[in-house]
């Protein structure tokens, strides 16, 4: 009677467990990402590039290949077992060596592997060829987010930042993930027009990264004091999503890439558009700001580049180091802030910002010395974080 009571026991709460899985999984059910990942997917991403096109004909060639291999091999094999085992009367050949199978099993391999090098290797040879690019994007790796610099083609000079936008590193922190782009969404995609050919330049400024975007085929690791580079060239507009694919640290799953293609007469757009935020963003850094101007730019400052790692409290998550009663943040020596901006600390966990203009460091350090627990009254001028760039 004990037995058969722990038994069903045992079998309720298998049950309960079983229930309480199916019910987390329809909470978190998510769909097909266009661009993106599948549920359950296991074949490639659908290309969207002849390159992609190319690599997944020659992935089912090969795959096919191999497959005829493995029949054919195992295939004799088995039958040599079956038909020719000792229970039958079989009796075992006795030769030194047969020069037709030394011919054969050296010509039949050759054969094969020179066919695959040889449509592995245009396929390669294509990928590298970055020659006669429409439009050339420095793509360099931070801990941990995405920079991108417009270097050649329309849109030359737009340059931004790529981050994780805030919204999913609070829905990683809280362990509640939600949406089909769940740590795919950034605040400012990768945006190139269809139909022509995009280099890409990859460096990276800390560790060794790599931009990669499966639907197109492309997987380039950024180097820190290297230039790499590849390209693609899609055709088809849309939204497409991929990730850095070198362990590059401890937020490694948090610097996701979105590349958004869009057709010429909205990417013509898209650059007036950007080009005018530029030209409202050149500030002189040596105009000299009221407090309250200070806080309302570094606030949004602060949304957009510091809030993913710090919160938006300012209370830090993990080992992150929160900013609302830091040591640092209160010092009476401004520059003590602004050179942990510029210079980074703690080998690379805060990294260098130096890609922000003087107006911006400015108006992050003004705010974040002004805002929740923190009330120093200090305000920081742009020509104190030109004088400390130098």
């Amino acid at each position: 009677m004990k037995m058969t009571t722990k038994l069903c026991n045992g079998i309720a709460q298998g049950v309960f467990a079983l229930a309480a899985g199916l019910a987390s999984t329809a909470v978190l059910a998510v769909n097909d990402l266009p661009g993106g990942p599948a549920v359950n997917q296991l074949d490639l991403h659908p290309p969207v590039t002849r390159i992609a096109s190319d690599v997944h004909t020659l992935h089912y060639w090969i795959m096919m290949v191999c497959v005829v291999i493995f029949i054919a091999v195992f295939g004799v094999m088995f039958y040599s077992i079956l038909r020719h085992r000792k229970s039958q009367g079989a009796k075992s050949a006795n030769f030194h060596e047969s020069v037709a199978v030394e011919i054969a099993w050296t010509i039949v391999p050759f054969v094969i592997v020179t066919a695959m090098g040889f449509a592995a290797t245009k396929t390669v040879v294509a990928q590298k060829d970055t020659t006669n690019a429409d439009l050339t994007i420095k793509a360099t790796g931070y801990q941990w987010k995405w920079g991108y610099d417009y270097l050649k083609g329309d849109g030359a000079g737009i340059s931004f930042l790529s981050t994780l936008d805030v919204s999913q590193r609070e829905l990683s922190d809280a362990g509640t993930p939600q949406g089909d782009d769940y740590l795919l969404r950034v605040d400012n995609p990768l945006v190139v027009p269809v139909n022509q050919k995009v280099r890409i330049i990859t460096t990276a400024a800390d560790v060794i990264h790599a931009w990669m975007v499966p639907a197109f085929a492309v997987k380039q690791d950024a180097i820190p004091g290297f230039v790499r580079d590849t390209w693609f060239k899609a055709e088809k507009t849309g939204d497409f999503y991929g990730q850095c694919a070198e362990l590059c640290g401890k937020e490694h799953a948090y610097m996701p890439i979105h590349v958004r293609v869009l057709s010429q007469e909205d990417y013509a757009k898209w650059v007036a558009g950007e080009k005018k935020k530029m030209a409202a963003k050149a500030d002189d850094p040596n105009k000299v700001w009221t407090q309250p101007d200070l806080m309302a730019r570094g606030e949004k400052v602060y949304t957009a580049n510091c809030a993913v790692c710090h919160r938006p409290d300012g209370k830090g998550a993990g080992p992150i180091k929160p900013l609302d009663g830091s040591p640092k943040v209160l010092d009476a020596d401004k520059l003590v802030q602004v050179k942990v901006l510029l210079n980074g600390q703690n080998n690379g966990a805060m990294p260098s910002w130096k890609q922000l203009s003087d107006t911006e460091i400015a108006a992050v350090v003004t705010y974040t010395k002004n805002n929740w627990g923190n009330h120093t009254g200090q305000v920081v001028q742009p020509s104190e974080v030109l004088a400390a760039r130098q």
